[in-house]
């Protein structure tokens, strides 16, 4: 009970209450307002200190060296000396791909005319050899948000799952060759993206419009088209990116060839001989259009 009564009645320890009558003098003398002002003097000079060495290290990163603009320069120059090289090399294929066919139009169309038809139907069938005709044009383009200076919105952008939901829509509706922005679509095509860039057999689209010319009969093309999951996904997109899209048939479409194609693991089924004057790679790159995007 005396405990209690102490602690009831002289609540505060007596050296806090020391500490507190002695604080209560040096206010009455003064000093604590001279030590706060001075705290708060080298509290100011601290802050700003300290912001000028903030700002002297960012500008001192943000610099550009000299090493890193000079290393920077070499990369880009070779990257379009190699681009121009890549081009001048395709250019040379695709152009000498037509003297071959020249000279083997030329060489069969008295000699053997029904191989020389076997080797034009597989040309178009593999997409070495360039073809016309009438088809549908699909056009994706990026929506007005993905285009943003400001503050553009990537889910805005035309996706290479995008691009393989029509093509595949528009091979299972009938399409014989189709071309990606003028990259023809082989059984060894890939579409796939690197980052924001779209890429069909490792070739960036420059986008933000992407252009699917299919050829094939227009009227049933359109039909099944319109018949597979590829238009409600399109306006889905269009919903919800503002992704635009468009389906417009043409009477007369040119697709590019990409040449001969290289196998590396198909070979003709059967006795392992091919048929006289044919190619085992032509024999083999009659696959279901289905698997070619």
């Amino acid at each position: 009970m005396t405990l209690l009564v102490e602690v009831m009645e002289k609540p505060l320890d007596p050296g806090y209450a020391e500490e507190a009558e002695r604080r209560a003098e040096a206010a009455r003398a003064g000093h604590p307002a001279r030590r706060r002002g001075l705290a708060v003097v080298l509290l100011l000079l601290l802050a700003a200190l300290l912001g000028l060495l903030t700002v002297s290290a960012a500008r001192q990163l943000r610099a550009p060296q000299a090493d890193v603009a000079a290393a920077r320069e070499v990369l880009e120059n070779q990257i379009v000396d190699r681009r121009a090289e890549v081009e001048s090399l395709q250019g040379r294929s695709v152009a000498l791909s037509d003297e071959i066919e020249g000279l083997q139009h030329t060489a069969l169309a008295s000699e053997d005319p029904g191989l020389l038809q076997t080797l034009q139907r597989d040309g178009v069938v593999s997409g070495s050899a360039a073809v016309s005709g009438p088809g549908l044009v699909v056009s994706l383009s990026d929506g007005d948000a993905a285009q943003s200076e400001a503050d553009p919105d990537a889910s805005a952008r035309v996706r290479d799952a995008d691009v393989q939901t029509v093509v595949n829509a528009l091979w299972a509706a009938g399409a014989e060759a189709i071309s990606v922005d003028d990259q023809r679509l082989t059984s060894l095509s890939a579409i796939r993206n690197a980052g924001d860039a779209i890429l069909v057999d490792l070739v960036p689209l420059p986008g933000p419009t992407y252009v699917i010319r299919a050829i094939g009969d227009a009227d049933d093309m359109q039909t099944a088209y319109a018949r597979s999951g590829a238009p409600a996904y399109l306006q889905l997109l269009g919903s919800r990116y503002g992704i635009q899209s468009s389906v417009t048939p043409q009477s007369d479409l040119s697709l590019p060839g990409v040449g001969n194609q290289t196998l590396r693991y198909a070979t003709p089924s059967g006795a392992g001989q091919s048929a006289p004057g044919s190619d085992p790679q032509e024999t083999s790159s009659s696959d279901t259009e289905e698997e070619r995007s």
